[in-house]
């Protein structure tokens, strides 16, 4: 017999940037669709992208809705996702991004929600997640982060993490959602010298893999973990720590 196809079609394009189809819409996150370069973050500092996207902006089609957790680093919005958000009819983010951002730019704070009109009558609620880029005290730093969980009465719901590298707060989320049926997960590991004393900014695999066991996630999809130079680990990394969990089979294939 075959497998039912899944509701909810993911996609990870590289990096941040995933596309997932929802109740007909298409919504994208924290789009990046620059060629591999440096980015200077001043004091001498670089973000190196390392490859290009797995699908050319030029192919990715219409988007409904982008999913942006924050505006501020260029790995999570590069100099093409910014020329993307001015295609879009909605893009969601913090607070401070959406002034920074104008336009169709929407600020969420966390746990605000939004309801967006589906193609078929029904409607997506998007609410934000509470995310923080590093350890306590990091957004001080870093800056402000978001995540999102989609709901809707007749489909499951999916988590997206944004940069997050709290369990405490995928705790929260997993109190107020769970069991969540995909997560998708920022991971990577990164680290950058002289920031925080060079602490995790994101998940790493074990992180992850805690956070799909907390939120009884049937599939989780693992995202920003390639194309970034200060990325530390890669998707293999977080297999193998899925594995070690216990969790393998809740992985979608790459």
């Amino acid at each position: 017999m075959t497998a039912p196809a899944e509701p909810i079609p993911v996609r990870v394009l590289g990096g941040p940037t995933v596309l997932i189809e929802y109740g007909g819409l298409r919504l994208l996150t924290d789009p990046t669709f620059d060629t591999p370069g440096d980015y200077p973050r001043g004091g001498g500092r670089f973000l190196t992208k390392t490859a290009p996207p797995r699908l050319p902006r030029a192919d990715l089609g219409p988007v409904d809705v982008v999913l942006l957790s924050h505006d501020e680093h260029p790995d999570n919005l590069d100099h093409s996702g910014r020329a993307l958000l001015a295609d879009v009819p909605r893009t969601l983010t913090t607070g401070g991004g959406a002034t920074r951002l104008g336009g169709t730019a929407q600020g969420l704070a966390p746990w605000q929600s939004v309801e967006l009109a589906r193609p078929d009558g029904g409607t997506l609620t998007v609410t934000a997640a509470p995310a923080l880029h590093g350890p306590d005290g990091a957004d001080a730093v870093i800056g402000e982060v978001i995540g999102f969980v989609l709901t809707s009465a007749d489909l499951p719901t999916v988590y997206v993490s944004g940069d997050n590298a709290s369990l405490e707060l995928v705790k929260e989320v997993a109190d107020r959602f769970g069991p969540v049926d995909t997560a998708v997960l920022f991971a990577g590991a990164p680290r950058i010298p002289g920031i925080l004393d060079g602490a995790l900014l994101v998940l790493d695999g074990e992180g992850a893999a805690a956070a799909a066991r907390l939120l009884s996630a049937r599939r989780v999809v693992p995202a920003h973990c390639d194309s970034w130079a200060h990325f530390t680990e890669g998707r293999e990394d977080v297999r193998k720590a899925f594995e070690a969990a216990g969790l393998a089979d809740r992985l979608q294939p790459a």
